[in-house]
């Protein structure tokens, strides 16, 4: 499956919220002809959208109002949350370009959506991703595989593609992964969990302009078709095979390599992921110069400083309350927690979770790492020191792991490090998606 001329995608910005503050930064207008500018407010009454705007004016349209953009004219959102549910979730005011349509639910909730067409929308998500001062090499190689990533979603969307699901091989067995979100109303998310997008606030200028200009309709392809080309931040020194955080489904140019200028085997046993976790290995990605970090990761990101080995100690209790929380699932009093199989990267896929009440054996890796954190773990690459009592219960549990993110494809901070080493676009996506091509649609 191809394309052939640049599309206009839809970015969902502001989902389900009761009510939403901004403003119009020159002229837009309706299907009606009318043009509005300035401070707004939006709201949903019995199925309709109101639009008031500080001039005085209000518009009302049924389920839905649509206004489009005039000549550079932009659109500023107040108080958007960006890292939704991630330890670094916040809220910003954030400023976008292209269309505006606003939804209404039948709970009177809003929904805020832009249009826009794909290569302006790609410098705004390079710049979120990374730093602006990141390589431009790196930055090429974003592009692309950000390119690549959101064709192969919307190919996938066209041809009815699942990329979510889960199953429970018995009673005590959860089994579930996440892909895109189920986005009924928009194309793709504005967040982590599709591709960071936050507008001309993050500045689409400069470096990722200039990336998204360079590689302007080039993609990822491998047999013919666009690749799903995967991201995260950081893999620990191995990245992962596709199957262990979706469904069981081998992808050629997703699997695991060493992210490094040295083979590092794959982790198969449990003493070996010990070794690892413990270990210091060479790899792109094992950073610890701070300037480095300042110069190719956005702000908000820099406060992750330990992701290439992490520690993260619970009080039996605190992680029993948090098990509850997230799974529903009363354990008990919890006895241990047991890897029953790992990627070759050292994620774990089936985690065995034993209490007095309850044991169950849950995965994929995203479930993992949502159960056993008030937000996310970094990663579901660790290993699992207890420490117990005299009679032998669990006093505290003791994470032990690397990496940040799922692991599968390309790893931003090590590919950054590539570049500044020196390498081209071309050669960093060549190592981390093995086997594919880069091709020219439009």
């Amino acid at each position: 499956m191809m394309i052939d001329r640049e599309p206009q995608i839809s970015v969902g910005l502001m989902e389900r919220q009761p009510r939403i503050k901004g403003r119009l930064n020159g002229i837009f207008h309706t299907d009606r002809g009318l043009q509005f500018t300035g401070d707004f407010q939006v709201h949903a009454s019995q199925g309709s959208v109101v639009l008031s705007l500080a001039s005085g004016q209000e518009i009302k349209g049924p389920q839905k109002i649509a206004l489009t953009v005039s000549g550079k004219a932009s659109f500023m959102l107040a108080g958007v949350t960006i890292g939704i549910d991630f330890h670094w979730q916040q809220k910003e005011n954030l400023e976008y370009r292209g269309n505006l349509k606003i939804l209404a639910h039948e709970d009177d909730t809003v929904t805020v959506v832009n249009e826009i067409l794909l290569e302006d929308y790609l410098a705004s998500v390079i710049s979120s991703e990374m730093s602006e001062s990141a390589p431009l090499e790196f930055l090429k190689a974003h592009a692309i595989m950000s390119r690549s990533w959101l064709a192969a979603m919307l190919l996938k969307r066209e041809a009815s593609v699942e990329e979510s699901g889960s199953s429970m091989p018995s009673p005590d067995e959860i089994v579930r992964w996440y892909s895109r979100e189920d986005h009924r109303h928009f194309d793709v998310c504005s967040d982590d969990h599709c591709q960071r997008y936050q507008g001309i606030t993050r500045s689409a200028s400069g470096r990722p302009a200039e990336a998204a200009a360079e590689t302007r309709g080039r993609f990822l392809v491998f047999e013919g078709k666009i690749c799903d080309a995967r991201y995260y931040k950081a893999c620990g020194g191995l990245t992962e095979n596709f199957e262990t955080a979706w469904e069981d489904k081998h992808i050629p140019y997703l699997t695991s390599i060493a992210d490094s200028p040295v083979r590092h085997k794959p982790i198969r046993t449990e003493e070996e992921a010990r070794d690892w976790f413990l270990s210091s290995p060479e790899a792109y990605c094992h950073v610890t110069d701070t300037a480095v970090l300042c110069q190719v990761l956005p702000a908000f990101d820099q406060s992750t400083g330990d992701f290439f080995r992490w520690q993260v100690v619970y009080v039996r209790a605190d992680l029993e309350k948090i098990l509850r929380d997230k799974s529903g699932i009363d354990f008990g009093t919890l006895t241990d927690l047991v890897p029953l199989s790992r990627g070759p990267s050292g994620r774990i896929v089936r985690l065995k979770i034993k209490g007095t009440k309850r044991t169950v054996v849950v995965g994929k890796e995203l479930e993992i790492r949502r159960w056993l954190s008030p937000s996310h773990l970094l990663s579901s690459a660790f290993i699992v020191r207890t420490e117990r009592d005299t009679a032998g219960v669990p006093e505290r549990f003791i994470l032990i792991g690397g990496g940040w993110g799922h692991g599968v494809g390309l790893c931003q901070i090590g590919a950054a490090v590539m570049a500044l080493k020196g390498f081209s676009a071309e050669e960093i996506l060549a190592h981390y998606f093995m086997n594919t091509g880069i091709e020219k649609l439009y």
